[in-house]
């Protein structure tokens, strides 16, 4: 279920004291920092990623890679750093209003 706008605008706020914690690289979306990228969204939920540099339709196609792949949600994009949600169907840590 995709989030509404209210819950996008929820989670910005929550999200403005975070560092990031994915940062890509040169190499770009590999299998080893999607690995990272799915045990951080388990952990937090709620995550920064850093984009690595080069135009905006280059950090676009990463983030398109890096929400494919591990099924997040984008809550905002600034500049390099990208915003990701993903429930944790287990252990669920922030409460979404509806």
């Amino acid at each position: 279920m995709p989030l509404t706008s209210f819950q996008k605008r929820y989670l910005r706020g929550l999200a403005h004291s975070l560092s990031p914690v994915v940062m890509l690289g040169q190499k770009g979306v590999t299998p080893n920092l999607l690995t990272e990228l799915g045990q951080a969204l388990d952990h937090h939920e709620l995550i920064k990623v850093r984009l690595s540099g080069g135009d905006k339709a280059e950090r676009a196609a990463q983030i398109d890679a890096l929400t494919r792949d591990s099924s997040a949600e984008v809550v905002q994009i600034i500049g390099h750093t990208a915003t990701l949600w993903r429930r944790n169907e287990k252990e669920p840590k922030l409460p979404l209003p509806r």
